[in-house]
């Protein structure tokens, strides 16, 4: 046996005409492309691979819708979002895992309620539109913060919760005043407290992953991130070209960025929903930087 490391998922393995990485499914020893400017595409899980995942196996199967096919052991089980659940065997039994704060998950449009499955048995998983699964072995101790709406299903050793982003801004018409969150009101978090576990993700287009050295900052649109370690911080970023008649403040001139800081792992994916900035005047945010094309400005 030949002793390997991944460069993905960083398992430390022990291969025997193995073709793909068992921990997190990207092919074996394929050539690290990293950009001048730092980012590593995550190579897509190949159709069929296998992931092992305790005595249970998860199958990717697919490459532009691709499905993930669990086969349960007894005794073991998955938890997901609902609406990902493509098929499943009478002897998958099924159950529900209430989540703290139902109310204020309502007024975010976050699910209430997430679905449980246990083996023994097959069931499978999509996302119900284009693009890559994206697999996230948790070893004891990690935790990754995820945009919301991008989870797929995680397996039971793997802890659920969710914060406040704490990323906003508030605009003025006339005498109306709204609250905008680039990144969304929360962001889920899947930590591994005590065993290891197995996180899939969703992933629009392709994906591409960063490590920020310490002080290392990033700006990215804030639709585009995919996930990140617990521990790189984030901030908005406001940015405008300078000279422009109408004042930095309104739409026309304003582009609205995700400031992050390293250390840790930053993904973000191509397919990224636009967000629409209403074009009011802006007259509160969170903690935020900006910057004049032609020269600094201020911060808060």
């Amino acid at each position: 046996m030949a002793s390997y490391t991944c460069r993905w998922c960083r398992s430390q393995l022990d291969l025997q005409d193995q073709v793909t990485c068992p921990m997190c499914g990207a092919p074996v020893d394929v050539r690290a492309e990293v950009t001048r400017s730092g980012w590593s595409e995550l190579p897509a899980i190949p159709d069929m691979a296998r992931i092992q995942c305790g005595r249970s196996v998860c199958q990717i199967e697919g490459t532009f819708v691709p499905v993930a096919d669990f086969n349960l052991a007894p005794g073991d089980g998955v938890y997901f979002a609902h609406h990902v659940l493509l098929w499943r065997e009478d002897s998958v039994s099924m159950s529900t895992m209430s989540l703290r704060g139902a109310l204020k998950r309502v007024f975010a449009g976050m699910p209430v309620v997430m679905a449980q499955a246990h083996g023994p048995g097959h069931v499978a998983f999509s996302h119900d539109s284009p693009g890559e699964v994206v697999a996230l072995p948790l070893r004891p101790g990690m935790a990754v913060d995820v945009r919301e709406h991008l989870f797929m299903v995680a397996t039971l050793p793997v802890a659920y919760d969710w914060f406040q982003t704490g990323v906003w801004f508030q605009t003025a018409d006339g005498d109306e005043r709204e609250t905008h969150y680039p990144l969304g009101m929360y962001m889920d978090r899947f930590s591994a407290p005590r065993e290891p576990g197995l996180l899939l993700l969703y992933a629009a287009g392709n994906a591409f992953v960063r490590d920020l050295g310490p002080g290392e900052t990033l700006l990215v649109k804030p639709t585009a991130l995919l996930y990140k370690d617990a521990g790189v911080q984030m901030q908005l970023h406001f940015e405008r070209p300078a000279g422009t008649w109408r004042a930095w403040r309104t739409w026309g001139e304003r582009y609205v960025w995700l400031r992050l800081h390293g250390p840790g792992r930053v993904a973000v994916h191509s397919a990224y929903g636009r967000f629409e900035d209403p074009g009011s005047n802006l007259v509160r945010s969170s903690p935020a930087t900006s910057w004049s094309w032609q020269g600094p400005g201020w911060s808060w």
